[in-house]
């Protein structure tokens, strides 16, 4: 393949997989994304593409429509990593050894240390969650937020305080912040997903996904059934409160004040050779853990050195992290085939023979799509190595070797389900058949499922045999089933028939938001689903709206997709608002919503639609800091609801700035553009609820 193309096909996998991981849904391991990184670095270099041209890597940005950003008061920076990947000025493989022995002395000379003076590094644990900043005052958690792009990230206080991840006292006196990992025990995690099984839905990836997911469900009842909780690790900023001087001392002391941390599974080291020693040994014991670990990290013990220091804009220099191997295994590949998703996408995956890993049989493995099958050259018969992507999720990672009489795999011309020809957008193929059978089936596993229309009992089998059996093609035909008619599908009985219909009856209340998500219409997922049906108030003035807006509406399409700043829709861009309200005014969505209004389906939004308010309407309101009595996000539902709009980010168009205690960078902002500042009480006034 020409250097170049592969490059801009590298490119395009790189920024597909880092969409997948910051949505909480990753398709292959972090080895395997470094390893598909460091290729494209490597072709790069070899083109001498110019690094402003080049694709960056800095803390995945994790921002989530409908949260609050706030800016960290110290970045909140990813560490450096030991890589087997990594290269020497000559091109040859650096031991990991060797790396961590060059950081170690560069620490040294950064802190211009004699021969004979000790460098102590302190070893933990690396779990594996997402990563948490929580800010404490008098003893009382009043704010946690995500990592974000590492200088501000997503307002989760709420979802954390319900799930009772973090202690809600630590301490009793002073201002300090604390940083931790919020994870899903095992245990707790795979109760979870047996959960999901019995329902018949998706199981969730691995643990860390899950916890990401959690974290960012926009109504956070219930979050205290599934489990999750945290280890604390830095307290990178404090006032009026004493602390120690040591990282060590700092684990000892949260745990004292009532924190959950992994004192009793740390190291201090004093060379790099006993450093990785300690690492590599603690591998052997990941098995024993009730959480997942997926590597551990190395810090200078002592924290008056932070400071000089210092680091980059991506990472510290206090800091490094290693990383534990995956567990990888040889076998053959003995055919692949060809799956269709519920958006038409089309997915190579491979039938193996069974291997042993991570403790289970694997027999399939996915190639994620025919640009990577290709790139990688996966071929029948071929003998490839396997691991699993989060220990979780099979996946083919290189051809060991052809054998003699492998036979490449051709991209399909059509789909393998109804025979319609194939489209290829961006690095993926689609059957462009809205009425694929294949499609029809995964779609209404989909609108059955829990996060959609909650049809309990109308799992994957069941849709299966309704499809086949029962002649069911389209959502509002679920709803004329009877219990007669289920009763007599395998496994079922009068009484599961029974329920099911109940079932039914009970999703036909669900709102206009879980309608659409249940539709499956590409890009509305569960946030953006809410936001259209809040924004709209029924299905009718949204398919109004749409036909205005596919019909080229000059004013309609400003209202969500204007030329500069930001639309009604927070989020909405114009390329998504296309594709969005373009399925919206198809014959085929339309036919399918009159069909579930017929069938007794509320296509209503369960929230009351906006009342327009004076002064508040067509209005940019930018919320910063601590407010006295209501939460951001409650604050930018009210302004929303009144037809305002809200924003992350002070601009000239802004029209005023909410600010409460420490309101920080954007009221600095807002005073030199001259942009009008409030208070909460001001804003309430203006919402005619003073």
């Amino acid at each position: 393949m020409d250097a170049k193309k592969e490059l801009a096909i590298l490119a395009d996998e790189v920024r597909y997989h880092e969409r997948a991981y910051r949505a909480g849904k990753p398709e292959i391991s972090d080895g395997a994304f470094d390893e598909l990184f460091d290729r494209y670095v490597a072709l790069a270099d070899e083109l001498g593409v110019p690094e402003a041209e080049r694709l960056d890597r800095t803390p995945g940005a994790d921002h989530t429509d409908g949260f609050v950003q706030v800016e960290h008061r110290v970045p909140m920076l990813s560490l450096e990593k030991l890589t087997p990947n990594r290269k020497d000025s000559k091109g040859q493989p650096m031991p990991l050894g060797e790396q961590l022995g060059q950081w170690w002395q560069r620490r040294r000379e950064d802190l211009e240390l004699s021969s004979g003076t000790p460098l102590p590094v302190y070893i933990e644990p690396k779990i594996d969650g997402i990563s948490v900043s929580l800010l404490y005052e008098h003893g009382a958690l009043v704010r946690a937020v995500t990592r974000g792009d590492g200088k501000r990230g997503d307002d989760i206080t709420r979802q954390v305080q319900s799930a009772r991840a973090v202690p809600a006292h630590l301490g009793k006196k002073g201002s300090f912040e604390v940083r931790g990992e919020l994870y899903w025990p095992r245990a707790a995690f795979d109760k979870h997903n047996a959960l999901l099984r019995r329902n018949g839905e998706e199981e969730i990836a691995n643990p860390r996904n899950g916890t990401a997911g959690m974290m960012k469900r926009k109504d956070p009842a219930g979050l205290e059934l599934a489990g999750i909780t945290s280890f604390l690790y830095q307290i990178p900023w404090f006032e009026g409160v004493s602390l120690p001087g040591r990282q060590s001392e700092v684990l000892a002391w949260l745990a004292e004040h009532g924190a959950s941390v992994y004192l009793d599974q740390t190291h201090v080291c004093d060379s790099p050779q006993a450093a990785l020693a300690y690492c590599e040994g603690y591998g052997a014991q990941r098995g024993k853990l009730p959480y997942d670990i997926d590597g551990m990290v190395l810090k200078i013990d002592e924290l008056r050195h932070y400071e000089k220091l210092g680091g980059t804009g991506h990472h510290p220099h206090w800091g490094i992290a290693y990383k534990f191997p995956p567990e990888r295994k040889v076998t053959r590949v003995v055919s692949i085939e060809v799956s269709v998703g519920k958006s038409g996408k089309l997915t190579p995956v491979a039938n193996l023979e069974p291997v042993q890993l991570a403790g289970t049989t694997v027999v399939r493995a996915s190639l994620h799509n025919f640009v990577e099958l290709e790139r990688k050259d996966v071929r029948l018969g071929d003998r490839v190595e396997v691991e699993k992507a989060g220990d979780i999720i099979p996946q083919v990672i290189k051809v060991v070797s052809h054998e003699l009489g492998s036979v490449p795999f051709s991209r399909p011309t059509q789909c393998p389900a109804c025979g319609n020809g194939v489209v290829t957008e961006e690095i993926f193929v689609y059957c462009p058949n809205p009425a694929c059978t294949a499609q029809r089936r995964e779609r209404l596993i989909h609108f059955a499922s829990r996060r959609a229309m909650e049809i309990d009992g109308m799992g994957e089998s069941l849709v299966g045999q309704v499809v086949d059996k029962l002649g069911v093609e389209s959502p509002h035909q679920l709803f004329a089933l009877t219990s007669g008619q289920l009763a007599n599908l395998e496994r079922m009985g009068k009484k599961s028939a029974d329920n099911v219909v109940k079932a039914l009856e009970a999703a036909k209340s669900r709102g206009l938001a879980r309608v659409l998500y249940a539709l499956a219409i590409n890009h509305v997922g569960e946030t953006m689903s809410e936001d259209l049906a809040s924004y709209f108030g029924s299905a009718e003035k949204l398919l109004a709206f749409a036909e205005r807006y596919v019909a080229g509406d000059a004013k309609t399409i400003a209202v969500v997709a204007p030329e500069s700043g930001s639309g009604a829709i927070e989020g909405l861009a114009r390329k998504t608002a296309d594709s969005i309200f373009g399925e919206l005014s198809s014959p085929a969505i339309r036919k399918v919503l009159d069909g579930l209004a017929t069938a007794g389906v509320s296509l209503e939004a369960k929230t009351a639609a906006r009342v327009e308010v004076a002064g508040v309407a067509g209005k940019t309101f930018v919320l910063t800091g601590t407010l006295p009595t209501l939460k951001r996000d409650e604050a930018g539902d009210l302004i929303k609801a009144a037809g305002g709009k809200t924003s992350g980010s002070v601009s000239k168009k802004t029209d005023f700035v909410v600010a409460g205690e420490e309101a920080g960078s954007k009221l600095d902002k807002a005073k030199e553009l001259g942009v009008p500042v409030i208070d909460e009480a001001a804003l309430l006034q203006m919402l005619g609820k003073a």
